[in-house]
């Protein structure tokens, strides 16, 4: 092996470029860009990847000169910008229909830092985001992060990255198809819940005695609570086919 050629000028630019494209993952794909992970872990990740992947890597193709670096910086970060919103949209789903389940629940308020995002929300979606924390890992998504990247080398050369137009039609329609996915993960709890509703309206007419603060509201919470438990495992299904649809989009980069 000629190690004089590693401090090559092109070869040099080449790593440069593999290590923005792993740091701009790490920064923005599930489970990598948990908050949790310092800093220095990821830079770390990122570096060590990029010694492992740069000797499958293909030439530089580009030429090198100040303009077309930026251009290919810029592109490698928006590579990794794109492919992270992507799978994100479809992770979210299970946050979204956590909050609409924490508002008719009444737990609004009763929010804590999610360590996946570093944001304030509900704690229903605080759960069902460590629950698909879980699921991601059992579906072994860290080393598709890393396989994708592996078949992108070959498909998309360093600093060669463009947006397509179907890439902007398929954001749109990931990120309706969000609210619409998690909408039905947390209608089974909506509907009942305003069913809870109406029973307590009717029974406040007939029976004026009744107390909706003491009695109600610990009733509603408790029937959520069940339901929840109940559709746990349909909602894990649902992710799983999100988080799949998602991998496959991500052919549309190509």
């Amino acid at each position: 092996m000629n190690w004089a050629s590693l401090f090559q000028y092109d070869s040099v630019v080449a790593f440069l470029l593999l290590f923005i494209r792993f740091s701009a993952l790490f920064a923005t794909v599930p489970i990598f860009s948990h908050t949790s992970i310092p800093m220095s872990v990821k830079s770390a990740l990122a570096f060590f990847f990029t010694v492992v992947f740069y000797a499958s890597m293909p030439p530089l193709a580009i030429e090198i000169s100040v303009v077309s670096l930026f251009i290919a910086i810029l592109g490698e970060i928006l590579f990794g910008m794109v492919v992270g919103l992507i799978l994100l949209l479809a992770y979210n789903t299970i946050t979204f229909a956590g909050g609409q389940i924490s508002f008719v629940m009444g737990f609004t308020l009763a929010s804590a830092i999610d360590p996946q995002s570093g944001v304030s929300m509900p704690i229903i979606s605080q759960f069902l985001s460590l629950i698909a924390l879980m699921v991601l890992f059992s579906l072994d998504m860290h080393h598709w992060i890393l396989l994708f990247v592996d078949t992108s080398l070959s498909k998309i050369p360093l600093g060669g990255f463009m947006m397509a137009p179907s890439l902007f039609e398929y954001l749109l329609e990931s990120a309706s198809r969000m609210f619409l996915v998690g909408f039905m993960i947390a209608f089974p709890i909506i509907a009942l819940s305003w069913l809870s509703d109406v029973i307590f309206g009717m029974l406040m007419k007939t029976m004026p005695q009744f107390n909706l603060l003491v009695i109600g509201f610990p009733i509603k919470i408790a029937i959520s609570l069940i339901v929840l438990i109940v559709t746990l495992a349909s909602t894990v299904l649902i992710l799983q086919e999100e988080m799949r649809l998602a991998f496959n989009a991500l052919t549309l980069l190509f």
